[in-house]
């Protein structure tokens, strides 16, 4: 949709499952035209369906966020349609299968660098511009696991990220965009039914309901 101004872009990368897919859905319902982000074209494709039956617009881009080439490409593409991008919401994620320490696989170490710090790092300077053109703001989402029992690649990995995003949101206080870092509380979804097998769901937060709840800090 050529005609949807920058700061009514919202691009979200992991969008196609979980807690990216719930708030993509979300913001599509609040009126955003959504860029989703992700590998998996069926759920990008049921996103799309769920947007478009809310009255919403969606944009999807089958795209790897590892994929460095692909995401220089994904914002040139943003810069030269939109002109900015009004939020960028970061739910991509490589959620490694837990082992010991003493027992780290080489390739899931890999794999969960380049999707959780490295892809971040890539997509840090590229977005930076066109957030700050629009006003914009840019949310990543933590989950603390780091020093955790088994948790060692994802939580490592994980809070490098997290730890990036925090010194871009010092850097930009005064000058935008401005980033937020905000903690979902523990929700029923297939990434932590692997981590948890067994776990009582009835407890956990639904995703869309917390969806809701993150989006409010906007």
């Amino acid at each position: 949709m050529t005609g949807t101004p920058a700061a009514n872009l919202a691009l979200v990368t992991g969008a196609s499952r979980g807690l990216g897919f719930a708030l993509a859905a979300a913001l599509g319902a609040r009126g955003w035209h959504v860029l989703a982000v992700a590998r998996t074209v069926g759920g990008l494709e049921e996103l799309d369906d769920r947007i478009g039956a809310q009255g919403g617009t969606a944009t999807l881009a089958p795209l790897n966020v590892a994929d460095g080439g692909a995401m220089e490409h994904l914002a040139a593409s943003i810069g030269a349609r939109w002109g900015g991008l009004g939020l960028w919401v970061h739910a991509a994620i490589q959620a490694a299968p837990l082992s010991p320490a003493s027992h780290v696989d080489a390739k899931e170490m890999e794999k969960s660098i380049a999707t959780n710090l490295r892809a971040t790092a890539t997509l840090i300077p590229l977005l930076d511009p066109l957030l700050r053109v629009a006003g914009g703001t840019a949310m990543f989402l933590d989950d603390p696991r780091a020093g955790e029992r088994f948790f060692g690649v994802y939580g490592a990995t994980k809070a490098a990220q997290i730890a990036l995003a925090r010194s871009w949101q010092a850097e930009t206080q005064r000058i935008g965009p401005r980033v937020v870092i905000a903690a979902p509380r523990p929700m029923a979804t297939a990434t932590r039914a692997r981590f948890f097998p067994g776990e009582d769901r009835s407890a956990l937060a639904d995703i869309h309901d917390e969806a809701q709840r993150l989006l409010a800090l906007l």
